[in-house]
């Protein structure tokens, strides 16, 4: 099944909704004094979660531009782009 570009876009910010929930659960166990190593696995998963919203949205991203290289005959520099952005991503 091939997800459209709508469902694509949902799927972005259903995760995004996760992780700001996530995010307001931390201050809440900050807030209660939680133990600091529980705390500290919340933020593991939210780092996790974003990133994986990051590839999604470099996926696609790198996708479309491909798409547009090679149907365009673009430069050299929109490959550059893409590799930079992907450098950003991972670091």
């Amino acid at each position: 099944m091939v997800e459209t570009e709508k469902d694509n876009r949902r799927s972005i910010l259903l995760r995004l909704r996760r992780i700001e929930g996530q995010v307001r659960g931390i201050q809440r166990m900050i807030e209660d004094e939680a133990n600091c190593g529980e705390v500290l696995n919340q933020i593991a998963a939210i780092r996790s979660a974003i990133n994986q919203v990051g590839i999604i949205v470099f996926e696609n991203h790198a996708q479309d531009c491909l798409q547009d290289v090679l149907r365009e005959d673009k430069s050299e520099n929109d490959l550059k782009e893409i590799v930079q952005m992907m450098g950003r991503l991972i670091r």
